[in-house]
């Protein structure tokens, strides 16, 4: 019998296929006995073997890999352990208390600047904030204007010095010195914690700025130069403000207000205080507009009403003589174009008339010299600054790269290896030539040396050219560090001429709030006198105050009725403020150094102007 082979064959079906099962059980005994009598292998025995009596698996299958149970285990166990020892790590670690590093202490250039700064709070006029922090100081001058003839509001403002005047002249240079260093150095202010005080003291010099002329006009002729009066000449003993030893919250005699119709100089440095500060209150939109409104004001009346401000009045030019009003043209205009972009203004500040007018190429014994009555050096430091950052090119290329090449003899100047300047021999500069009250002067050629070297480093420049000779960046930070620890204590009298700061500074300054007590008694013009002449300390402290200094010999002779080594002022003070902030918090790398940009913010892009074309050729 044949059947089909489900494989593809025929099937044959024997007789013995059909057998019974007692067949099938003796067919059995013909198998290989040997052969069963052989171990199953593990395969063999799962099949052979009931549910109950296979062996435990030596191998655990994972779907993608077979692996040892072993393996398996020791590996999963090493992980669960490692996991558990890391958690137990980081419970340990979050909950021990940390030892923190202290910071370290502020550099001295940042201690001296929280103290320079407070200065200013101690010679504010007008009513005072609550958070002055001055405790002997008060209100003061709450009738200034009101009861001259002008009758004008003309309370708040700062006291020029040791004295109850205001000068708007020097007043306003100190504005544009704290303007310029915030422009520059805001993230080193903000840095210290002191970038909202320093620019609440401009803004309450600013303010005051605003009340001295008509600022919602477009054309003014006028403008209040002083509040209070100094003349003692003649022997006069009329009660002023220098004949009284008076504390400003006492005073009871009248004070006179001194204005002016042809001040060009006067006008023209409000207008670059008012237009620098513009720049940094540039986020307060409208206090910012109000402030270039105004310097634009300022500055058409100096250039339409010319004159010297100081020509007019015995008391300014005994204080306060300005020689020219071309510097503060050159000055005034630079900041004017900083602050509206208009290229006018540039134009102006880049003439070669203008700048031979102002002393740019003659030199002479006052070159490089900075202060409120020169603001040649500064304009030109400011104006190199355009052309490192921005170039403008035609037409302005010429005298800028004359302003660069001049700025970068002055630093030479300022170098101990040239002897533009003599110093003493405990290594101060007498840029004043050994006159009185060099310090001023001093922190001002330090700023500028400071700023000069970050302009370059920023340029990625890493020096200038003194003739042949190349000189780093470095030089000229030592030579600003080199007479700022001067100021600090470093000479030889080992005397800090910042009061409070060090163990050893004048203790006797030329100061009347400061050297009266504040006793509840009322002293009249000459019973303040006592105070003046007394020996004893100072009853308060002017914290932060930068007296006049030593004199060519390095000597000091703290003494409050010598105003020349004891007296400090608002325009000294500025400069001091202005290079501690650029000196300070050297070395940390995160600190950039100048903020290239904020004083280009109204400066439109440059698309500069062609060259003519050159003259045709001729045979």
């Amino acid at each position: 019998m044949y059947g089909r082979d489900p494989w593809g064959g025929p099937l044959e079906i024997h007789a013995a296929d059909s057998a019974t099962d007692d067949d099938r059980s003796r067919n059995l005994n013909d198998f290989d006995k040997a052969a069963l009598s052989r171990p199953l292998d593990e395969t063999q025995q799962s099949w052979l073997l009931g549910p109950g009596e296979q062996k435990k698996k030596k191998y655990v299958d994972l779907g993608c890999i077979i692996v040892s149970r072993k393996i398996f285990v020791w590996t999963v166990g090493t992980i669960l352990a490692a996991a558990f020892l890391t958690g137990l790590i980081v419970l340990i670690i979050k909950t021990v208390p940390r030892h923190h590093h202290p910071e370290p202490p502020p550099d001295n250039y940042t201690q001296a600047l929280h103290k320079a700064l407070m200065f200013f709070n101690a010679q504010r006029s007008g009513p005072l904030p609550k958070h002055n922090n001055v405790s002997w100081r008060g209100n003061s001058g709450m009738k200034d204007g009101l009861s001259d003839s002008v009758n004008k509001n003309l309370v708040g403002g700062y006291y020029d010095a040791g004295d109850a005047i205001k000068f708007n002249f020097p007043q306003s240079f100190a504005m544009t010195m704290l303007s310029w260093s915030v422009i520059e150095y805001s993230h080193k202010y903000e840095a210290v914690g002191e970038l909202n005080h320093v620019k609440e003291i401009i803004k309450w010099g600013t303010d005051y700025l605003l009340k001295t002329f008509n600022n919602s006009a477009d054309t003014i002729d006028k403008i209040a130069a002083q509040v209070g009066s100094g003349d003692t000449s003649g022997g006069s003993t009329t009660p002023n403000d220098h004949y009284c030893w008076t504390r400003p919250e006492d005073i009871d005699y009248p004070r006179p207000v001194y204005e002016c119709h042809a001040c060009s100089d006067l006008a023209a440095e409000m207008s670059a205080a008012l237009a620098s500060a513009s720049i940094v209150f540039k986020d307060n939109k409208s206090y910012s507009k109000k402030l270039v409104h105004g310097a634009a004001t300022l500055f058409k009346f100096a250039r339409d009403q010319r004159g010297r401000y100081s020509a007019g009045s015995a008391e300014a030019a005994t204080f306060y003589n300005s020689t020219s009003y071309w510097d503060e043209f050159l000055w005034g205009g630079s900041w004017m174009y900083y602050a509206t972009g208009n290229s006018s203004y540039l134009a102006l500040a880049t003439a070669r008339g203008l700048a031979k007018h102002a002393g740019a190429f003659w030199g002479g014994p006052n070159y490089g010299v900075f202060s409120w009555e020169n603001k040649l050096t500064g304009a030109q430091v400011l104006l190199s600054r355009l052309r490192l950052f921005l170039s403008p090119g035609y037409p302005y290329e010429d005298m800028l790269s004359t302003f660069h090449n001049q700025t970068s003899i002055i630093m030479c100047s300022y170098l101990p290896v040239f002897t533009s300047f003599n110093r003493t021999k405990g290594g101060l500069i007498q840029l004043n030539h050994g006159a009185p009250q060099p310090l001023q002067y001093v922190v001002n050629a330090a700023f500028l040396a400071t700023l000069y070297a970050d302009y370059l480093e920023a340029a990625d420049t890493p020096g200038w050219y003194c003739g042949p000779n190349f000189y780093s960046t470095k030089v000229l930070r030592d030579f600003a560090k080199t007479q700022v620890n001067y100021i600090l204590g470093k000479n030889p009298r080992k005397m800090s001429y910042v009061v409070g700061f060090g163990h050893k500074y004048p203790k006797h300054v030329h100061h009347r709030g400061a050297s009266i007590p504040k006793n509840r008694v009322r002293y009249n013009c000459k019973g303040g006198w006592k105070w003046r002449d007394t020996h004893k300390p100072d009853p308060n402290t002017l914290v932060g105050a930068m007296v006049g200094g030593p004199d060519k010999h390095d000597g000091f002779h703290d003494v409050r009725t010598n105003y020349n080594y004891t007296e400090p002022t608002l325009a000294g003070n500025a400069g001091l403020v202005a290079v501690l902030i650029a000196l300070s918090g050297e070395g940390k790398p995160s600190t950039p150094l100048i903020d290239k940009n904020t004083i280009f913010t109204a400066v439109p892009p440059m698309f500069p102007t062609p060259p003519p074309p050159p003259a045709p050729w001729k045979p």
